[in-house]
């Protein structure tokens, strides 16, 4: 009898394994949606609306409606130039508008957001909260610029201003709330029910963008399949929505190790969507597959893009790193560093901060803000590693210790490279 029950579990051993499939991405399931047409930067309303604009030209109508197509076009192509210039509309209609005028403030205030110049968003987001109309609205937006800011107290507030487990707008905050609070699971399942909303309401925009995020906070939390199941649902709605394409090229180099079949994901991105982050994601790659040539060439792309002074201050953080990890200068990567803080003064900004001090060799100043301004603050693990090497740099063995365990579940978040970095601590 005994030996029956040995050979029965043994047979469920063996057709357990068997039937039981590992998550393996497809080439077939995006592969369609890497060969989409040129986006389109014109059409006949939007040729109409702007020939209505003139230097002196009081068309109201016409400058928001410009405003918000050269914002879609900078979306859809990543060129900065229809981010700058959808900024020129709207400042133009904050400056004529009579009537909805606090409307035409929160929109210039997200287009200062998506250029990080938070500050500038800040004195929109007043300036429309002010005014009264659109109030939660306003509310809403000025929890997500004080976010952005690091003055978490405040947008806590403005939170609690604005709560409404019904509405959609309360709930992805709440959401981001949480997920700053280091609650991932409570802040996927604000991200769940955001969802429900989006698709009752059939509303199209929406359930692209709670799919896409929520792809993102499913891999947080090493839930990858999921991930890539709503990074498909997304691009089933945007076939052209290259930020979907990238986080499934990291999954395919992150998850999968496969390099090749990464880069040609966001060779095929580079097509018709330039931003300067793909080539950092691209040197990154070709350095896992030991290819030097592709390192320098797609830095080189990096840097070249950046020095358009449009980008302003869009790319201090991917500068720091590459003045750190690239270029070895230290004291520009701390000038740079500092600059970032003045514009948002998070713990992520004082951790680059930090980290910037501790390789020019300011060891002290380094550990100060760590232990000031950034421990038991982030849950991020981009800041935890910086910081575990602080400690290091000071014999702390007990904190290096802790951080290094919670590090090692995060491999897939921060990358392969980061796995020897991590296993040397």
């Amino acid at each position: 009898m005994r030996q029956i029950l040995v050979l029965a579990t043994i047979f469920m051993v063996i057709s357990c394994s068997t039937t039981e499939q590992k998550f393996a991405t497809n080439p077939q399931d995006y592969n369609n949606y890497l060969t989409t047409e040129v986006p389109n930067t014109t059409s006949k309303y939007f040729e109409l609306w702007n020939s209505k604009i003139t230097s002196d030209s009081t068309q109201l109508l016409s400058f928001g409606s410009v405003a918000s197509e050269y914002t879609r076009y900078y979306q859809n192509t990543g060129d900065i130039k229809f981010l700058k210039n959808a900024e020129k509309a709207l400042t133009k209609a904050v400056e004529i508008a009579a009537i909805n005028k606090s409307g035409y403030y929160r929109a210039l205030a997200r287009n200062y957001i998506a250029q990080h110049r938070f500050k500038d968003a800040l004195k929109m987001a007043i300036s429309a909260r002010q005014l009264g109309s659109g109030l939660k609205e306003s509310q809403s937006l000025l929890f997500d610029v004080h976010m952005e800011l690091g003055n978490y107290k405040t947008a806590n507030k403005y939170l609690d201003s604005i709560k409404n487990m019904s509405d959609f707008g309360y709930l992805i905050r709440v959401a981001k709330w949480n997920d700053h609070l280091g609650h991932l699971d409570t802040t996927i399942s604000f991200m769940e029910k955001a969802i429900k909303k989006a698709e009752s309401a059939k509303n199209r925009s929406l359930m692209i963008w709670t799919y896409s995020n929520i792809a993102d906070y499913y891999g947080h939390a090493g839930r990858i399949e999921d991930s890539y199941k709503y990074y498909i649902k997304t691009l089933e709605l945007d076939p052209g929505n290259a930020y979907v394409k990238k986080g499934i090229a990291w999954i395919v180099y992150s998850f999968e190790k496969n390099g090749k079949e990464a880069l040609r994901i966001l060779n095929k991105v580079n097509e018709h969507h330039i931003s300067p982050e793909y080539y950092v994601l691209k040197a990154e790659i070709a350095q896992f597959m030991n290819d030097d040539y592709a390192v320098a060439h797609n830095l080189d792309r990096y840097y070249k893009m950046v020095q358009n002074e449009s980008y302003g201050q869009m790319y201090n953080a991917y500068n720091i790193e590459f003045f750190i990890e690239q270029t070895k200068t230290y004291k520009k990567a701390l000038d740079l560093a500092q600059q970032e803080v003045d514009n948002r003064a998070t713990p992520e900004t004082f951790s680059m901060l930090a980290y910037a001090h501790l390789k020019n060799g300011n060891k002290e100043k380094a550990l100060k803000i760590v232990q000031e301004q950034v421990t038991g603050q982030t849950f991020e693990p981009a800041v935890l590693l910086r910081v575990s090497e602080i400690y290091e740099a000071f014999g702390m063995v007990d904190q290096v210790a802790v951080l290094k365990e919670e590090l090692a579940g995060a491999i897939y978040e921060l990358g392969p490279l980061s796995k020897d970095r991590i296993e040397a601590l």
